[in-house]
């Protein structure tokens, strides 16, 4: 699995958890964020199009390290 979905699936996991508890706890309103996320993950099933992935990506969150590909030979 790539280090980008794992972040998108602990956000999203965090996401729902936490709107949950605040619409039970706090306001029902909160469960508009649950379906907001809901309806994210369903349509980016369909787009490959994920607007949380690009946020991280720009910020650098879940993206690979590019290798080093300079050699440190001394000639």
């Amino acid at each position: 699995m790539r280090p980008m979905e794992k972040v998108i699936r602990r956000l999203a996991g965090a996401f729902v958890t936490i709107s949950v508890l605040l619409g039970y706890y706090v306001s029902p309103y909160w469960f508009l964020f649950t379906l907001f996320v809901g309806v994210n993950l369903f349509q980016s099933s369909f787009t490959n199009w994920c607007l949380a992935e690009q946020i991280l990506a720009k910020v650098g969150i879940g993206v690979e390290k590019e290798a080093n590909t300079q050699s440190n030979t001394v000639s």
